[in-house]
C-alpha cells in the first residue's frame, strides 16, 4: 500500500472502537477515534461499528448525525465499511424481541433473530464469498471469521429497478444461512469482526484499504 489511508472510526456510543482502531492500524491505516462530523466526511474511508441492540445502535448513531454522515459519504462515492451491528444498521429494519426499529435504509431488508439451536452465535466460522469479491480476494473458501451475534440478515431481496452491477454478497451458516458481508460499491459490511479474526480479519481489512486507496 502506497500510501496511509487516513480512516475515522465513528464514535457514537456504540461498538469496539480501539480494538477496531488497532486492527486498522496494523494493516496501515492512519486512523482517528471520533464523533466529529468533518473529520467523518473528509476521511479517505469511514468504518460504522456497532454492538449490542440494533435499537441502541440506531439511537446513538441518529444523535451523533451518523446517518447523515453515511449517507453523505455515499453520495459522494466515499468508502463506508460497517462492523457487526454496524452492519445491520445499514438494512431497512430491525425485529429485535418484538421491538422493531427503523435502520439507515440502505438496504432493503429486515434483521432478525435467526434460527438455529444455539444462539449467540459466536466463535469461529467459514463464509462463501462470490466470485469477484474485492473483501476476500487471496483468502482460501475455509478461512474461519470471528462472529458474536443473534441476529441478522437472513435473506437479500433482489431490486428490479437497479439491474445493474448488483452488491456481491457473502453468505454463511448457523442453524440458517444468513448475510456475512456485503460488497455494494461505496458501502462494504461485515456481520463477523474483522479486528477479532486475527490475520484474516486483516487480510479482510487490508483488501478493503486497497479498494479505499484505488
Amino acid at each position: 500500500m502506497a500510501v496511509n489511508p487516513k480512516i475515522a472510526v465513528l464514535d457514537y456510543g456504540s461498538g469496539n472502537l480501539r480494538s477496531a482502531e488497532r486492527a486498522l492500524a496494523r494493516v496501515g491505516a492512519d486512523v482517528t477515534v471520533t464523533a466529529d462530523r468533518d473529520t467523518c466526511l473528509e476521511a479517505d474511508g469511514l468504518v460504522v461499528p456497532g454492538v449490542g441492540a440494533f435499537a441502541a445502535c440506531m439511537r446513538g448513531l441518529l444523535a451523533a448525525g451518523g446517518d447523515k454522515i453515511i449517507d453523505h459519504r455515499l453520495a459522494g462515492g466515499r468508502p463506508v465499511l460497517g462492523i457487526c451491528v454496524g452492519m445491520q444498521v445499514l438494512f431497512e429494519l430491525g425485529v429485535e424481541h418484538g421491538e422493531r426499529t427503523a435502520g439507515c435504509g440502505q438496504w432493503p431488508g429486515t434483521v432478525d433473530r435467526l434460527n438455529a439451536p444455539v444462539l449467540p452465535h459466536m466463535g469461529w466460522n467459514t463464509v462463501r464469498a462470490p466470485a469477484g469479491s474485492v473483501l476476500f480476494a487471496g483468502l482460501d473458501a475455509d478461512t474461519r471469521f470471528y462472529f458474536v451475534h443473534s441476529f441478522a440478515a437472513r435473506s437479500w431481496t433482489v431490486e428490479p429497478e437497479k439491474p445493474f452491477r448488483p452488491p456481491l454478497v457473502t453468505w454463511a451458516n448457523h442453524g440458517e444461512d444468513f448475510v456475512a458481508a456485503v460488497e455494494n460499491g461505496s458501502l462494504t459490511a461485515t456481520q463477523f469482526h474483522p479486528e477479532k479474526s486475527g490475520d484474516a480479519g486483516a487480510a479482510v481489512l487490508r483488501n478493503w484499504l486497497r479498494d479505499v486507496v484505488g
